[in-house]
């Protein structure tokens, strides 16, 4: 499926701009709020997202969880990765932050406030293109907690209580002697629910994830297949079955002292925080032996060697190794580390530094992003909402079984031709099996035929000359009737 065009996407040139030339235009309340003209004399929405996998691009969803500030780690396993992969014509990107999922982490709003605008920030520095891709918050999209509610009228709570995060906080309170459920908030317990409905709701058909995040993929999946089961026609299931990527294929940087680069180790490269003063401090410490300058180094005793590797090319990669076996310093080696890994953020974090200097510019590319998303989301929800009952009181309940029957009715109704033994052509009325008209025999198919589209043109006005006989017990209203039921065909 094709991203839907929406009113009022604003330029977002200012990306590469100079602070003083970044004039993005706010979006207009009105266009932002009227999301249901934008499908009005236009194919449904669910048709288009539901299985229609031969004419729709790839899915592709992330999601970015806004409790702190990113590091290089974060750029290289999955920053820029995914925004390499976001720039394939054959893929449609959706990225979020998943702000709705910090509250569960961090209760802090001035943390959680400021860490939303650093990880915008920093993935548009990094090169997301919002005219490309569908780049949200997620509590910009109102039909997000709505499909999580009705997730969770589907999923069984024995599929929650083996999910990793909530046994990992019962056994730590278990082994404490404290209540099993102590530290346990719904938010916690229910967080796979709400992560289905983030990837449902666009029925992403890819999720990059590493191992740790696996099995939240597989409780979307089992989300699916059960609402479908529920609610949704065999041959039409509003939800498709979403695929993992990523996994032990995800890169994983080491950190200043060897072990897996991260903020609860406090072993991480900044990416853009600090500046530059900030990259070459938290490079200095990186830990390595005591040999000095001259003596022969192993490139893989400390984490210089790989996190050169990560911003150069193989060439580059091999000559700093073998400088390094060659007795490179410690001290050089991390100067030409800062120097590698500042060139290519470097121009970056001058553009970073430009979005967080204009929290109304990244605003704005936010809610143009909300736009585009709730045009998909509004009409999608509206479906599901139908299917499950809640309907409005003033739509026809019936409408649905009416058309139904309807059609049911035009198919039970036709002409058939035929030609007997006796080498005439001849056709007869028939409605729910039973048999209202009888036409005389006629010298070729072609006569018959044109008497035929005439009672389904003209319907019971042609009777009167129609060379037809009227069978038994048959009165003239059914006639009508199905002559009626033919001309709408």
């Amino acid at each position: 499926m094709r991203c839907l065009n929406v009113p009022h996407r604003p330029s977002h040139s200012m990306l590469s701009a100079k602070p003083e030339q970044i004039r993005c235009k706010k979006p207009n309340p009105s266009d932002r709020c009227n999301i249901s003209t934008l499908f009005q004399n236009q194919l449904s929405v669910t048709q288009a997202i539901r299985f229609d996998a031969f004419i729709m691009k790839k899915r592709v969803l992330t999601g970015i969880n806004t409790t702190g500030t990113l590091h290089i780690g974060n750029y290289v396993g999955a920053i820029r990765p995914a925004i390499r992969d976001s720039k394939n014509p054959d893929v449609e990107s959706f990225f979020f932050l998943a702000d709705l999922h910090a509250l569960i982490k961090c209760q802090d709003p001035a943390r959680i406030e400021r860490s939303r605008m650093q990880i915008a920030a920093t993935w548009l520095a990094c090169g997301l293109d919002p005219e490309r891709v569908v780049f949200y918050r997620q509590s910009d999209i109102p039909e997000i907690p709505t499909l999580n509610w009705l997730l969770s009228c589907v999923m069984a709570k024995g599929l929650l209580n083996r999910a990793h995060a909530y046994k990992a906080k019962v056994d730590q309170a278990t082994a404490a002697g404290r209540d099993p459920d102590a530290d346990v908030s719904m938010g916690l317990f229910c967080y796979p629910v709400l992560m289905a409905a983030d990837i449902l709701m666009f029925n992403a058909n890819e999720v990059p994830v590493g191992h740790d995040q696996l099995q939240h993929l597989e409780m979307a999946r089992d989300a699916a297949q059960r609402f479908n089961n529920l609610y949704a026609p065999a041959d039409k299931p509003f939800f498709v079955m979403p695929q993992a990527t990523g996994g032990s294929a995800v890169e994983v940087l080491p950190g200043l002292d060897g072990r897996k680069m991260s903020k609860s180790y406090n072993n991480v490269i900044p990416l853009f925080e600090g500046g530059r003063k900030a990259l070459d401090e938290a490079i200095s410490r990186i830990v390595t032996d005591s040999r000095l300058p001259g003596e022969p180094k192993d490139p893989d005793s400390s984490s210089l060697a790989v996190l050169y590797q990560a911003f150069s090319t193989p060439e580059e990669t091999q000559r700093f190794r073998q400088e390094l076996i060659d007795g490179l310093g410690w001290g050089e080696a991390k100067k030409r580390l800062a120097e590698k890994i500042d060139a290519e953020i470097g121009p970056m974090r001058v553009r970073y530094e430009t979005l967080m200097a204009h929290p109304a510019q990244l605003e704005d590319i936010l809610q143009a992003g909300a736009q585009k998303a709730r045009a998909i989301a509004t009409p999608f929800l509206s479906d599901l909402m139908h299917a499950v009952g809640l309907r409005s009181f003033t739509e026809p309940v019936s409408a649905a079984t009416t058309k139904k029957k309807q059609k049911k009715a035009q198919a039970d109704v036709m002409i058939k031709q035929y030609r007997e033994k006796d080498g005439l052509f001849y056709f007869k009325l028939v409605a729910a099996g039973r048999e209202l008209l009888v036409s005389k025999g006629f010298e070729s198919g072609r006569e018959a035929g044109l008497w035929i589209r005439r009672l389904k043109s003209e319907g019971i006005a042609s009777l009167a000359d129609a060379p037809v006989t009227k069978l038994e017990d048959v009165v003239e209203s059914d006639i009508e009737n199905a002559l009626k039921m033919l001309a709408v065909e």
